[in-house]
């Protein structure tokens, strides 16, 4: 189905960002975020918190965007909304209001599953992005996901590999709790490791079969590690704190980086692309770039805007769905953990 004049509103709620974007056709004209910041004090994500707040920021977030995108309600062609996985209670206020407006506009509803958007991301028409080509190779990860995902087509998608226990973002957060870093630690960890030493301390690599990954390990080795340094020297992280991240840094990015080569050699892609929020993570670009000269890959790193949890994304995916009729009805659920 083609439409040369598709408006797609795209309403993300998953965890503790409200979002809202306009999107005409594969193009975003408005991508509104609002920030949870009372969630800082608490080191972490509070699920009765961040529903609250989605309550009190849809409305005026989704009106902005449709503002900057000088795009009138009655102008939308669909309503995209992430349908999961996430935070039950934030998931319910996206999509009861998705539901509303499509219902109230006589227009189609489309439920995204926000794990394919941080893929299909790499589709939003970016100047100075180019698109991959099927099939390529997907590194999501992110707070709650580390995933390598053979993409095959837009709703074609096999995972291959993933964590077992913890993901690669509470890897970095809870690192840099052990560290006394505030929340959220893990773009702390990334200022900080640009100005040390990646090699001034040894963390040992789980050895796990395949290319599924574990980093429930890694955690409790920063941890007794950080233990023993500090009986020793009680200022030592004071002292070392540059080092120590990039050590840390260093650990996760090989891991990361190995399981990659692994899943190019088996599978014999190479065209490699990243998403999820961790992928704002410069180590893991700057990683990723250099792959290009020195594995041959092709590699695909999106805008900073589209990594960590947004509605363009959102919007990416409703604009293929719409082109393909793939609509829900209001009977549709949300679902905190969702079929990838």
């Amino acid at each position: 189905m083609q439409n040369s004049e598709v408006f797609i509103l795209a309403i993300e709620s998953s965890c503790d960002d409200t979002a809202a974007a306009v999107l005409y056709n594969d193009k975003v004209l408005s991508n509104v975020v609002a920030n949870q910041l009372i969630h800082n004090q608490y080191g972490g994500v509070v699920p009765e918190l961040a529903s609250r707040a989605h309550q009190q920021n849809i409305v005026p977030v989704i009106d902005a965007a449709l503002r900057k995108a000088n795009v009138q309600k009655e102008q939308l062609t669909a309503i995209a909304f992430t349908q999961g996985p996430g935070l039950m209670g934030s998931l319910l206020v996206g999509s009861s209001f998705s539901k509303s407006l499509s219902l109230a506009l006589k227009i189609p509803l489309i439920a995204v599953n926000h794990m394919h958007a941080h893929i299909l991301a790499h589709f939003i028409d970016e100047e100075g992005f180019d698109k991959p080509k099927f099939p390529f190779l997907a590194l999501t990860i992110s707070g709650g996901h580390t995933q390598i995902v053979k993409v095959n087509d837009f709703f074609d998608m096999e995972i291959i590999g993933e964590t077992t226990d913890d993901a690669v973002g509470e890897a970095f957060d809870k690192s840099a709790k052990i560290l006394g870093l505030p929340y959220p630690g893990g773009p702390l960890i990334d200022k900080y490791a640009k100005l040390g030493n990646p090699k001034a301390f040894a963390f040992t690599k789980p050895k796990v079969p395949g290319l599924d990954f574990s980093f429930s390990g890694l955690k409790t080795a920063i941890l007794y590690f950080i233990q023993k340094k500090k009986i020793e020297n009680p200022n030592f992280i004071e002292e070392n704190l540059n080092d120590i991240c990039a050590s840390i840094q260093y650990t996760i990015i090989e891991i990361l980086m190995d399981k990659l080569k692994l899943a190019v050699k088996e599978t014999g892609i190479k065209q490699i692309a990243i998403g999820g929020g961790v992928s704002a993570n410069s180590g893991i670009r700057n990683r990723l770039k250099e792959s290009e000269s020195k594995y041959g890959w092709k590699t695909f790193v999106p805008k900073f805007e589209y990594t960590t949890d947004n509605a363009a994304m959102i919007g990416i995916v409703g604009y293929q769905k719409y082109l393909s009729r793939r609509f829900e009805t209001s009977a549709v659920v949300s679902k905190a953990r969702i079929q990838f």
